[in-house]
């Protein structure tokens, strides 16, 4: 085995081992959990890997050049460790995963054998099964720069450079009313020119929901009430109380970008890019030649 240290590689051949496999799970908002199939708990990297969570895995495929590595893992639910609602609301969505073959009377003598992440979940019974995907899986995602008219970077990201903690740009409030999970209202948003919102997102700040966000698809004056809507449900419950985020959107549009956040010299589209009626043109002795019908 690759990457195997001169003491485990003794440990291995001495005919009688003390092994036992130990996973990582560490979501997106930090949250770290640790599994083991040993009968007892085990600790390292500052983590506490856990025996009681019924955590096993299936054979790991790991293969060679570009081909994904892939493997399940099933446990059970529970409270103390990974909880049904969680899973419901995504918080598992993309976490990173990290397998090791340890020796469990020395938890220092141990080798990583797999490092990716977590794909398709599924529940049932009390139980999950969750798809472990590879390091190389990553390398099946298109990359390259989008050439278009609109703006390609997402607001407030590091190719937009835009301060979205500036004032005029974000609030904090609680929530008054929500409706079917996406229509959230209040009585006004002083400061805040209707639409402002429009396009941009809903951050859940506590409540079962704190962490997840979504998209805003309407901000409109309502029978005098100020209501945000989403595109869809956020998937766990948000209730009168909780506090919200809300960040201005953006349209992707040059003036947008230019009147609203001041940040043209950070505007990533190609508003003057020709159309497909342009390059469809034929060449022409005379007279303007855009493209457009000719009168």
């Amino acid at each position: 085995m690759a990457g195997l240290t001169e003491e485990l590689q003794d440990h291995l051949e001495s005919g009688l081992t003390t092994l036992s496999r130990c996973w990582e799970i560490r979501r997106k908002d930090g949250t770290r959990h640790g599994f083991t199939d040993h009968d007892c708990d085990l600790e390292f990297d500052g983590l506490q890997f856990r025996a009681d969570t019924g955590l096993t895995a299936a054979a790991l495929q790991q293969g060679t050049g570009l081909s994904v590595d892939n493997s399940e893992a099933v446990g059970a639910l529970s409270d103390a460790s990974i909880r049904a609602e969680d899973i419901e609301a995504g918080r598992y969505d993309g976490a990173e995963v990290t397998a090791w073959l340890v020796n469990w009377a020395n938890p220092q003598m141990r080798l990583m054998q797999f490092r990716g992440a977590l794909g398709e979940l599924r529940q049932a019974g009390g139980a999950f099964q969750a798809e472990l995907r590879g390091l190389t899986d990553q390398l099946n995602r298109p990359l390259g720069r989008v050439f278009q008219k609109p703006c390609t970077a997402v607001l407030g990201d590091r190719s937009c450079g835009f301060d979205l903690d500036k004032a005029g740009y974000a609030t904090a409030l609680e929530v008054v009313e929500i409706e079917e999970g996406v229509k959230f209202r209040w009585g006004e948003l002083p400061g805040f020119a209707p639409a402002w919102f429009e396009r941009g997102r809903l951050d859940v700040l506590d409540g079962a929901a704190k962490g997840l966000w979504g998209t805003i698809k309407t901000d409109r004056i309502r029978n005098g009430h100020r209501q945000i809507e989403l595109w869809e449900p956020l998937r766990a419950a948000v209730a009168s109380g909780d506090r919200v985020r809300l960040v201005a959107g953006c349209d992707k549009r040059m003036e947008t970008c230019r009147m609203k956040f001041n940040n043209l010299l950070n505007f990533q589209g190609f508003p003057d890019l020709p159309g497909e009626d342009w390059l469809m043109a034929v060449p022409k002795r005379s007279g303007s030649n855009k493209g457009g019908s000719r009168r």
